[in-house]
């Protein structure tokens, strides 16, 4: 479970600051299960601040602020946490690695670049081009070669290492299931993962209305990235708590849910989106006192994933591919 460079992996330099993740190990993994945090960094970077005309506010909004702090239990239950450093706005680690505006660049891009996909048109590519409020990120065009080391620097190692957690966890158990963390914005006025509904698409009307309407979206590629005993574990759990619970609309899963759901072969994968207005004041971005609320229904998500018989992962089990 790999991903490809086109142009050659590196670790994490030595000396670099910060470093592109870290991971909160339990003092032994104990279930197969592993959840994983893309959009929680908090790292932004001078060369982004100085390409930018916007305020390091504005361009937090976009991020998934403390929706790691809501998964912090799953070490105390056997269970790693993977945790990006650099943020959202900077790279997008929940996107193909080469999915790129081309109206970024004062270049032509490469044959391999994807620049045509829905997530690209609405601005939110590897390397975004709009901020939460539609406003765009940089004021001039970058060089194609930045795109490189801020891949190199933090893209693949972040995806090399979550690809080992998988590995070793399949290796351990014979099969896992990895938890990609996310928030939703409330409103139009904020951006939220980017996953989109089964394609890909940017945020619309209708799809505001749903979020008003959830507060949790649940996304397994419609049935084809998890077994459905794993999504009915975690749906089961939260609506029980009080929560409205929707599956796969407007999120099925961006690209973390896709490349890594193998149920076939035992590796399941389910995106979980929370609604931040649950747990913080989207504006100021802090957190409100219902913070305390969602960090007990994500514990309670955890414990019951944990209680699963290992038969719920077994690849016999898995929905249709």
């Amino acid at each position: 479970m790999t991903l490809s460079n086109a142009g050659g992996a590196g670790d994490v330099p030595t000396g670099a600051t910060p470093a592109a993740f870290d991971v909160l190990q339990p003092a032994t993994q104990s279930v197969p299960l592993v959840f994983a945090s893309p959009h929680s960094g908090q790292h932004y970077p001078d060369d982004l601040m100085a390409a930018s005309p916007l305020p390091e506010l504005l361009l937090r909004r976009s991020a998934d602020n403390f929706v790691d702090a809501l998964f912090a239990a799953a070490p105390a239950h056997g269970a790693p946490l993977l945790r990006a450093a650099y943020a959202r706005a900077y790279l997008d680690l929940n996107r193909e690695p080469w999915e790129l505006d081309p109206g970024m660049f004062a270049e032509d891009l490469p044959s391999h670049v994807n620049t045509t996909s829905l997530r690209v048109a609405g601005g939110l590519g590897t390397i975004p081009r709009l901020a939460a409020d539609g406003r765009d990120i940089y004021c001039g065009k970058l060089d194609f070669a930045e795109v490189g080391q801020r891949l190199n620097n933090v893209y693949f190692p972040y995806h090399h290492c979550l690809a080992r957690m998988l590995e070793d966890c399949q290796r351990a158990f014979g099969h896992c299931l990895l938890i990609d963390c996310h928030s939703m914005p409330s409103s139009s006025g904020t951006a939220g993962s980017g996953a989109g509904n089964g394609v890909g698409t940017a945020k619309g009307t209708a799809q505001v209305a749903a979020h008003r309407r959830a507060d949790i979206v649940l996304g397994d590629r419609f049935g084809t990235a998890c077994a459905p005993e794993l999504i009915d574990c975690v749906h089961d759990v939260l609506s029980g708590l009080g929560f409205a619970v929707q599956r796969n609309n407007p999120y099925a899963g961006g690209f973390t849910t896709y490349h890594y759901g193998r149920p076939g072969v035992g590796v399941h994968a389910l995106q979980i989106e929370i609604n931040r207005h649950l747990f913080m004041d989207e504006d100021e971005v802090v957190p409100t006192p219902g913070m305390a609320r969602m960090e007990a229904a994500m514990t309670a998500v955890i414990e019951a994933l944990c209680r699963l018989p290992g038969a719920y992962f077994a690849p016999q089990r898995a929905a249709a591919e």
